[in-house]
């Protein structure tokens, strides 16, 4: 009897170890992602590069109090001090480096873009084969929004730290949220905002991703759009955004193209289920294309927590294809082996 229950006691252990362990290998969308230092992941409005079979995981640094700019009436403009660019590793995805701050904020001259008085968001980075440097581009912009920059950094090591080169409006149109996408053929696109978030525009980046060039499209045209993120799947290219709504969630709608530079078509919303016609209380980032696995993306999005924006949380969730249509549904938990 007492060896019964010892059997049974030790397969009880093993099996929870064993769910302990299947816990540690799955996304939790939505909950606090720990790193490996067991400290919550800093990387808001962020992106993903892959170099080396190695994931990088750029983001702003939101830290410290929450509070309204008090001129601002047109929407609830929250903000914290920004904290610069930081920077994380991995190579499953789930497991994540803090490999420090890659692009530092200014705190001594107020008048530079990357003091804490200003706003810097939306890091991206992308890596040139022909300068052999990692090129981060950037929202930029004053804390009412109306300066509307991108402002462009580089580095020799995709970790940083980032030499930054300034900002600057593409083509001289205005530019807020923002992403980049980089082409089978080493071509690099800038994807932003403009119009005062009335229009979308893409454009072409200079052979050094270091400069916009005046080869650029308008797309969206009065559909006030902003959150883009764009991927390319079977020789199309789609791009996820969200509506103008402030911190506050709304539906997604996802555009296609056969051209990046062509004509762009405003579909319908990629989420399924409950909580999609507000993307599960989230807002788009990114998308990224999982290594080894056909018809396998991973869509990012923030959820954030405006009036306390350091406590804002990530939702990563899985997207493929049927069809021709991308496919977003909710999972409270999930693996890259579902």
């Amino acid at each position: 009897m007492k060896k019964s229950i010892l059997v049974c006691y030790c397969t009880c252990i093993s099996l929870w170890n064993a769910l302990a362990q299947d816990q540690k290998n799955q996304f939790h969308p939505g909950e606090i992602w720990y790193d490996l230092s067991n400290q919550p992941i800093n990387a808001h409005g962020g992106g993903i590069l892959e170099y080396k079979q190695v994931y990088y995981w750029f983001g702003e640094i939101k830290k410290g109090k929450t509070w309204k700019v008090p001129n601002v009436n047109t929407w609830e403009d929250y903000r914290v001090k920004a904290g610069g660019v930081s920077c994380y590793s991995s190579t499953d995805l789930i497991h994540w480096k803090n490999l420090g701050v890659a692009l530092a904020p200014e705190t001594d001259d107020a008048h530079h873009d990357l003091h804490t008085s200003k706003v810097i968001e939306r890091p991206k980075v992308i890596y040139n084969e022909l300068t052999h440097h990692f090129v981060m581009w950037m929202h930029i912009d004053k804390d009412d929004y109306s300066y509307a920059h991108m402002g462009v950094a580089i580095s020799t090591r995709p970790e940083g730290p980032y030499i930054y080169l300034g900002s600057m409006r593409p083509n001289g149109q205005s530019s807020r949220d923002m992403t980049l996408f980089k082409d089978d053929d080493g071509k690099a696109y800038l994807i932003y905002s403009s119009e005062d978030n009335k229009t979308m525009q893409i454009c072409l980046l200079t052979e050094d991703y270091l400069k916009p060039t005046t080869t650029y499209k308008r797309i969206l045209i009065n559909a006030n759009r902003e959150a883009p993120a764009v991927f390319k799947y079977k020789g199309k290219y789609y791009l996820i955004s969200s509506l103008c709504t402030g911190w506050d969630p709304n539906q997604a709608l996802y555009a296609e193209a056969d051209d990046i530079l062509g004509d762009w078509t405003m579909k319908d919303n990629p989420c399924r289920g409950t909580g999609a016609d507000k993307t599960y209380e989230a807002q788009s980032t990114f998308v990224f294309p999982v290594s080894g696995k056909e018809n396998s993306y991973i869509f990012m999005a923030d959820r954030w927590n405006k009036t306390d924006l350091e406590n804002s949380r990530y939702l990563w969730l899985p997207l493929h294809f049927e069809n021709g249509i991308p496919v977003i549904e909710w999972k409270k938990s999930w693996s890259l082996g579902e």
